[in-house]
């Protein structure tokens, strides 16, 4: 099995992409993740550009690598100087690196257009920038910019930058896609012959521009490339660099290249998530591999399948990355859905049961309404659960009356007052709250926590509204979802209506009924009629 080295760029090549920025904290925290899951090499940033990038190298020395080296990012001399004499090859020998990568120009066209100097003062720029760092006994990594597209415009001279890298001593000799712009097959044919040039080991760099750089990346190894760069989750200027999420996959699982141990893959898509969340990214949910849909069936008949062998729907299995397959419920659901989430739920149902048709007929109706069940599992368990005659009824709703006042120096105020009936009696009280649905919740649990404690635990973790027709204008009907949290797990609900204090009310009495599944009738704590309780909450 050939050993593929994985290269990652996310702290540096990543934090140019658009909205992402990390600070040296954020970076370190990084670096350890990607160090437990067997990085080769973490390049940090460009000690000679900014302070930042300088803090992170002095702390990274502290931190308890087992796999990873960190690499400084740099440059070329610059024209008509000695490299001993350049401030960024100085800042490079000052972060304390062991290994540092410097690019240069491989595309004539930008030697003379965007440097404005002679192809051999570039060329000698090149040797002499490796020449200098190989003698202060550094791994010295050569990023050839701009390589494919130099190559098509003049190959004989790309080439000659490649070997001006390779006699200075270069350890590695990385082909850069930099535009994003080439194709797998010209990738593999050029670095097929690159490779019959070279006596130095091969890398390659692309971007995403023309949606390749996994494909690119993976036809580079292909033909001969051991050194994989990239970024996790594919982060990066414009359309961003190759995914790593994504290659590193392909290449250990389908084309049988090490790239790491077979435990580390298992920690891809929490990875993934991880690096998500310190950037401050939503994860697209169809992300390949890693995402909440990459394994997720919808259509029955896929269902079906899968349940029979999973190969018929799926291209691996998802516990090799560390995903898990989802079946998900709506208009499309057939019973093997019904049954697969009944099992997910640890509910006993079979295919014999004559509920099944019942529940399936009121989901279709339910999505058509507006309901979606997708996201909304919480709400579709009490679903499933209630047409089974699991549920008994713990609280009900006699009314509520929302009160919002605005003066002409004052804010907004709010308040929820509700009256339910729990054990026989009639609760009823009110909150304040920072707007209505905030209000309706505090008022809702206050009214509730005497009876069920447990509630005193929970809290509303995010709230989305949808508009469903947008032609209705204030008319329309809205969708809210609801996430809900006790501090262990998080369950979300969904409501519908065209007005959204009603959905809410929906979404946020299923938060409450979920969390109280199984939860015992309440005995009367007192003999009235009616308990009242007013708070500021």
């Amino acid at each position: 099995m050939n050993q593929v080295l994985i290269y990652d760029t996310t702290l540096r090549d990543g934090t140019q992409g658009e909205g992402i920025s990390l600070s040296v904290e954020d970076k370190l925290n990084i670096a350890l993740r990607l160090d437990q899951f067997g990085v080769h090499y973490i390049e940090g940033g460009w000690p000679g550009s900014n302070p930042k990038d300088m803090e992170f190298f002095i702390k990274a020395k502290e931190l308890p690598l087992t796999t990873a080296k960190i690499t400084a990012f740099g440059s070329t001399r610059r024209q008509g100087i000695l490299a001993a004499d350049d401030e960024n090859l100085q800042k490079l020998l000052e972060s304390g690196v062991k290994v540092v990568t410097i690019f240069g120009k491989s595309w004539d066209f930008h030697v003379t257009e965007a440097l404005k100097t002679t192809l051999e003062e570039n060329l000698a720029m090149i040797y002499d920038s490796v020449k200098f760092l190989k003698e202060h006994q550094l791994e010295v990594i050569f990023d050839a910019e701009h390589f494919f597209d130099g190559y098509k415009h003049n190959a004989e001279y790309a080439i000659s930058a490649l070997k001006a890298a390779e006699r200075a001593g270069a350890d590695w000799v990385v082909l850069c896609d930099t535009n994003g712009g080439t194709l797998p097959h010209e990738i593999e044919e050029i670095v097929t012959r690159v490779r019959s040039e070279l006596h130095t080991s091969i890398g390659i760099h692309c971007h995403n521009d023309a949606e390749c750089g996994v494909a690119n990346s993976i036809a580079a190894v292909r033909a001969g490339a051991r050194q994989v760069q990239g970024t996790m989750n594919g982060y990066g200027e414009r359309c961003g660099n190759a995914n790593l999420i994504s290659i590193i996959p392909n290449l250990q699982l389908k084309l049988d290249f090490r790239c790491i141990k077979e435990s580390q893959l298992q920690q891809l898509t929490n990875l993934s998530r991880y690096v998500h969340e310190i950037a401050n990214v939503v994860q697209p949910k169809n992300q390949p591999f890693v995402g909440v849909s990459a394994f997720a069936h919808k259509g029955g008949m896929h269902v079906s399948a899968i349940l029979k062998a999973p190969e018929t729907y799926e291209h691996l299995e998802p516990e090799k990355v560390g995903n898990k397959r989802r079946v998900l419920v709506s208009e499309l659901a057939g019973q093997s859905n019904l049954i697969f989430k009944a099992k997910e739920l640890d509910i006993d149902l079979d295919k014999s049961n004559p509920i099944n048709k019942e529940v399936i007929q009121k989901l279709k109706e339910k999505e058509h309404e507006g309901y979606q069940y997708e996201g909304a599992e919480a709400s579709f368990e009490l679903l499933l659960r209630e047409s089974l005659g699991e549920l008994h009824e713990l609280f009900s709703l006699d009314s509520f009356k929302l009160l919002v006042e605005k003066s002409a120096h004052e804010s907004i105020t709010t308040e929820a007052i509700i009256k339910l009936k729990v054990a026989n009696e009639i609760v009823h009280t009110a909150a304040e709250g920072n707007g209505p649905v905030n209000a309706l919740d505090n008022a809702l649990r206050k009214a509730l926590e005497t009876y069920y404690p447990q509630l005193k635990e929970m809290s509303l973790s995010d709230y989305k509204v949808r508009v469903l027709d947008e032609g209705g204008a204030t008319a329309a009907k809205v969708r809210v979802l609801i996430e809900s949290t006790n501090g262990k797990e998080k369950w979300t609900t969904v409501g519908v209506s065209a007005n959204i204090i009603e959905a809410s009310w929906q979404a946020l009495s299923d938060s409450i009924r979920y969390i109280l599944m199984g939860a015992e009738e309440p005995k009367p704590t007192i003999h009235q009629e009616e308990r009242i309780g007013i708070s500021n909450h």
